[in-house]
């Protein structure tokens, strides 16, 4: 079921999903025997889980199995999931590749650059490639190589880290709609029935509503994104604020409280209801000025690093570093990253938080917001449209990944994600940490005037529009972190 929406000046058409289109899943799966998934990361254990629920909640017998590699020290997880090698639905990476009528493919980025020439040759004929993301393309882009022609390329992308999307749909199991919405994309579609295929998936993840976009199109935005306001962003946005409120005299559990708490516990809610002119609309005449003189001084200087970012993602650039830090994990492993002065002081503000007394922080909702729209601003002028800017840059920020911050610090966010989103927010947030220290900060210290033609430019920006309408299609839960789940998150000691 396609709706248009009128997103700012443009119109585009959106999929509807929800429970209710189960029974057709069927039709959407015909000539789909078995769907193997292949890997155990972020995504794998939801989707599958996802997956096998809604095929069996109306009869179909397609299984699904997972696909991993001998050694994997995610066998016994993927067990005790109830996959089985007895029952056929877990086995061998390659041997359930060769079985499968629909490969996805939901390895690591990095590891999906080093094996897709064996993948390819593994899949059986007139099977289907399903990605979750379009990293590959983007490095086959980068090599000049390309997909085979025989087959067809689709993908299905949630708009949130794999356990959200696994909690969204247990917890609205009794109510149509709830989950992470998706995009979707076809890149190859020599059966015919590629796109049917598409929807099919993304309904059976539970998606409420599916955005059309092209694989390289979602590369783009989705590494770019995460690097930015989604992940590394936020992560040196409450870095830096954190010190500058300390040094104003607050607190340290003030200065927690009025940064990241302000963000997560407050600004996000407001964003993902309202959307994002809703949170200066919220503040008092003397607290937007305050927002005024964050956001002025916070915009050229996130803008120049999220520039940065997306030229370095759409040159190739910044897909060669994740898989060449790929190959360093051997001797350089993942580490950990909430273990400075300001998450310890977030752990006690965690464990006596007044939840209905969160303040919102005018300062902070400057930076934070400059930066979103920063980000949304690199976007547009990129040509990608307004859903999939929104999607990117605004709704997986406050419906799925600040949440898991909110409930346990950065660090059970970022690692909850993908490799390649762990490596980015990693090298990025250091350097909005820096650039908002060096030059937004000082520039309100130094008294610098509030230019007001940004600041105009901010209140009647078409994306508020678009970010409004949006909202109107978000999950019909709000996804919680502390009840009970199938899912694992991931913790790093």
């Amino acid at each position: 079921e396609t709706t248009e929406v009128n997103l700012a000046d443009t119109t585009e058409t959106i999929v509807k999903g929800g429970r209710d289109l189960f029974p057709l899943l069927p039709k959407a799966f015909e000539g789909i025997e078995k769907i193997g998934v292949i890997g155990w990361g972020s995504q794998a254990p939801a989707q599958a889980q996802n997956l096998r629920d809604s095929l069996a909640e109306v009869g179909s017998d397609i299984s699904v199995t997972i696909g991993l590699r001998p050694e994997s020290a995610s066998y016994q997880e993927a067990k005790d999931c109830g996959f089985s090698e007895e029952e056929g639905t877990l086995g061998e990476m390659y041997e359930v590749i060769g079985q499968s009528d629909l490969v996805m493919l939901l390895i690591s980025d990095a590891a999906q650059a080093k094996l897709y020439k064996k993948v390819f040759e593994a899949m059986k004929p007139g099977a289907t490639l399903g990605l979750s993301h379009g990293f590959l393309l983007g490095y086959l882009d980068s090599i000049g190589e390309s997909f085979p022609e025989d087959m067809d390329v689709i993908a299905v992308c949630p708009k949130g880290m794999g356990p959200s999307v696994r909690r969204l749909y247990e917890q609205g199991k009794e109510v149509n709609g709830a989950g992470i919405n998706a995009s979707f994309g076809v890149h190859q579609d020599v059966s015919g029935k590629a796109t049917d295929l598409a929807l099919g998936w993304g309904v059976a993840l539970g998606s409420p509503f599916m955005f059309e976009t092209t694989l390289r199109s979602e590369y783009c935005s989705d590494i770019y994104g995460e690097r930015g306001i989604l992940l590394g962003a936020v992560h040196g946005i409450v870095e830096s604020l954190f010190r500058r409120y300390t040094r104003q005299g607050m607190t340290p559990e003030q200065a927690f409280t009025e940064s990241c708490e302000s963000i997560t516990g407050n600004i996000v809610k407001i964003i993902s209801t309202q959307g994002i002119k809703a949170v200066y609309e919220s503040l008092s005449a003397e607290d937007k000025k305050v927002f005024e003189q964050a956001y002025s001084a916070s915009y050229k200087p996130a803008k120049e690093i999220l520039q940065e970012i997306y030229d370095e993602v759409s040159s190739g650039n910044e897909i060669r570093t994740v898989i060449m830090h790929g190959d360093r994990t051997d001797k350089f492993p993942v580490g950990k990253i909430d273990g400075t002065y300001t998450w310890q002081v977030g752990e006690e503000v965690r464990a006596n938080r007044d939840e209905e007394n969160i303040p919102m922080n005018a300062f902070t909702a400057g930076v934070y917001v400059a930066t979103m729209m920063a980000q949304c601003d690199v976007l547009l002028e990129a040509g990608h449209p307004y859903s999939e800017v929104v999607n990117e840059s605004v709704i997986e920020a406050v419906d799925s990944l600040c949440p898991y911050m909110h409930y346990r610090g950065v660090a059970f966010m970022v690692d909850n994600c993908s490799f390649t989103a762990k490596t980015g927010s990693r090298k990025w947030a250091p350097r909005f940490d820096y650039i908002l220290e060096q030059l937004a900060y000082t520039a309100v210290d130094n008294g610098k005037p509030v230019n007001e033609e940004l600041i105009s430019d901010f209140v009647n920006h078409k994306v508020h529009n678009a970010v409004e309408e949006c909202c109107k299609l978000r999950p019909s839960v709000d996804i919680s972190c502390d009840v009970q789940s199938s899912t694992k998150e991931i913790v790093i000691e």
